[in-house]
């Protein structure tokens, strides 16, 4: 999308873009043909190979993983040229910030969704309000890349289109914000309430979850007064409510507890399932399918994806293991919803 962009209006303004990748061939790919946009393979972590890109251009836009930013933020800062990223500021480049100053030159971050666009969007608004001379007494932000209705098509209502290992990360930290005078701090475990609800009209129910640090925004904002200041990650309420199981059955860690060498896929979960307790798990999830009551839109959502998901359980019995089926089919099998 952004290299669509950039050919537009390189086209338009007769300005030379350089797309610079690892994967040459990929780079090709997304350039095609074009009298101003050319595609070049470049290895980020060569310093050399690196500084001959940067001193070519008057503004460099970084959309390496976050971890190499900095790389290229070094070359900028060395070479006096403009870079923009869509990632947050890590500490690595703030300490940067006395250099970037004294050189004059422009560094911007977080301009990509979220964050970004949230960012100019809210401070559209905040600006508006105290030019009518109005308080703000609490600031909640909520923003997320949802997958396009004509797209949606599986039980999270959710895919992938940013890197994967992130995904896996997103949370990993907790929460801090500040609501109602007091700060408030969500560890990981308890992050993704699919109970959070905002109400958009003529839209769907949505979930939110605590975005990472909301306090260091406090005073970029202006907003000390307000009493409560909280930047959210909008998602369906089965994205929430899925990701919280995977949370609780350890899923999502990143701890080398395997030897994982000839170890069939069904092996796997079986160990990892017997040391997280996935029986009681599941035992929970057939209760609440038979007991829990459906009282309005958002119990019934998660009513049926954890229906979709113990049916998964039967279906996919190849991958979780004959052991976990069999628990089910004995204490459960009479008493779970038909389709």
């Amino acid at each position: 999308m952004l290299i669509d962009y950039l050919k537009d209006i390189g086209l338009e303004h007769k300005w030379k873009v350089i797309v610079a990748d690892e994967n040459l061939a990929l780079a090709q790919e997304k350039v095609g043909a074009h009298p101003y946009v050319t595609a070049v393979k470049a290895d980020v972590e060569n310093e050399v190979e690196r500084g001959k890109l940067v001193r070519q251009a008057d503004v460099v836009i970084s959309l390496l993983p976050p971890s190499l930013h900095f790389l290229v933020a070094l070359s900028c800062l060395d070479l006096k040229k403009h870079l923009l990223t869509a990632s947050y500021v890590d500490e690595k480049i703030k300490s940067l910030q006395q250099e970037i100053e004294a050189s004059d030159i422009l560094f911007l971050c977080e301009m990509g969704l979220d964050p970004g666009i949230d960012h100019m969007s809210a401070m559209d608004i905040i600006e508006r309000i105290r030019r009518a001379d109005g308080t703000i007494t609490s600031f909640k932000s909520h923003c997320g890349g949802l997958v396009a209705p004509e797209s949606d098509d599986n039980p999270w209502h959710y895919k992938i289109s940013w890197n994967p290992k992130n995904v896996i990360l997103a949370g990993k930290t907790g929460a801090i914000y500040k609501e109602d005078g007091a700060i408030k701090q969500i560890p990981y475990e308890q992050l993704f309430d699919a109970n959070n609800i905002v109400e958009v009209p003529g839209t769907v129910l949505w979930s939110w979850y605590p975005n990472r640090d909301s306090l260091s925004y406090i005073p970029l904002y202006s907003l000390e007064n307000a009493n409560t200041f909280i930047r959210t990650t909008l998602r369906h309420p089965e994205f929430c409510f899925g990701w919280k199981n995977m949370v609780d059955l350890q899923l999502t860690s990143e701890v080398a507890e395997y030897d994982t060498n000839g170890m069939t896929v069904a092996g796997f979960f079986k160990q990892h399932f017997d040391k997280h307790g996935f029986s009681d798990w599941l035992s929970k999830q057939c209760i609440r399918l038979i007991y829990a009551p459906i009282k309005n839109e958002m119990t019934n959502r998660l009513y049926s994806f954890r229906r979709c998901c113990i049916h998964l359980v039967f279906l996919h019995s190849y991958c979780l293991c004959g052991y976990v089926v069999a628990h089910i089919k004995n204490k459960w099998q009479g008493l779970l919803p038909t389709r």
